[in-house]
């Protein structure tokens, strides 16, 4: 029983995380990236303040570099990059690019001397995946920038690489982890404020939060996507092992592909396919690990 409600609960997770790349880029037709970020986290913050109120007590001062680190690179720099992103190519486009963030995770992780991720199978599925991007961009025609947008999207996973070995660290000094998410998105929050200014926010487009629409977007982006789904997603952790549960994150691109075309019209040609399979391929080869 406990393992058919893991099953579940993973994959009402990862489909909403998939769709968070179509409501975005509705949001764009009203705000600007930075203006969607500012107001996502900010109702995620809240939330997170609702389920965990007590204030994260540092062990060493030195430690808030960490916090601070991941603020900028998972809170602030991954989702700036990915909203940008989306300005200049399609949802379906960035999401799949973005699922790439593993591959960096793993390099990075090997250039720290964590782990040694640089195998023939792991170098042959990130080739693979990124045959698969180019592939992709190739048939994204929706703007003359979608090239810029890959590479917009490949920096944002990047990133979010960065971003996840900051977490290991953070997990190693043995920080609560509801307190720990909080106290980052408070820093990505001070980030995102910052760059309002210069990222063309404007305070004439705060009429758009009339349309329900936007609202409706807005909730299920900084309360399902950010809040919720941070405590459904260890939920299927614990109940179906970090191994088992990380298999659903390969469906996120697909749902995003799908949801897309559903939603925004997308088009879905045979070589957009190929690159989804390229993709979905190089970063099922490069994570296979031997029993």
């Amino acid at each position: 029983m406990n393992s058919a409600k893991g099953h579940i609960i993973a994959l009402g997770t990862v489909t909403v995380w998939g769709v968070t790349f179509v409501s975005t880029k509705v949001l764009l037709e009203s705000f600007a990236p930075v203006e969607i970020l500012l107001l996502r986290f900010f109702l995620g913050f809240l939330a997170l303040c609702l389920m965990s109120p007590h204030l994260l007590q540092l062990k060493e001062r030195k430690h808030e570099l960490y916090f601070i680190a991941a603020g900028a690179t998972g809170t602030f720099l991954y989702y700036l990059l990915e909203n940008v992103a989306l300005t200049y190519a399609t949802a379906g486009n960035i999401g799949v690019t973005v699922s790439t963030a593993p591959l960096f995770t793993a390099i990075i992780a090997t250039v720290l001397g964590r782990e040694w991720a640089l195998t023939p199978r792991f170098l042959i599925g990130f080739a693979m995946a990124i045959a698969g991007i180019v592939l992709i961009g190739g048939q994204d025609v929706s703007t003359e920038g979608a090239g810029f947008g890959d590479l917009l999207a490949i920096g944002a996973a990047l990133s979010w690489g960065v971003y996840s070995n900051v977490l290991v660290s953070l997990d190693r000094l043995g920080y609560e982890t509801v307190a720990t998410t909080k106290r980052i998105f408070a820093w990505g929050l001070l980030f995102i404020a910052v760059a309002c200014p210069f990222m063309g926010a404007d305070p004439a487009h705060v009429a758009a939060l009339t349309n329900p629409v936007n609202w409706g977007n807005l909730l299920f982006l900084g309360l399902g996507a950010c809040a919720l789904c941070f405590v459904t997603w260890g939920m299927s952790v614990k109940l179906l092992g970090a191994s088992t549960a990380s298999v659903y994150i390969y469906l996120s691109p697909v749902i995003t592909v799908v949801a897309s075309a559903l939603v925004l019209g997308e088009a879905l040609t045979p070589l957009i396919l190929l690159g989804i399979v390229l993709v979905l391929g190089g970063l099922i080869l490069s994570s296979w690990k031997k029993a």
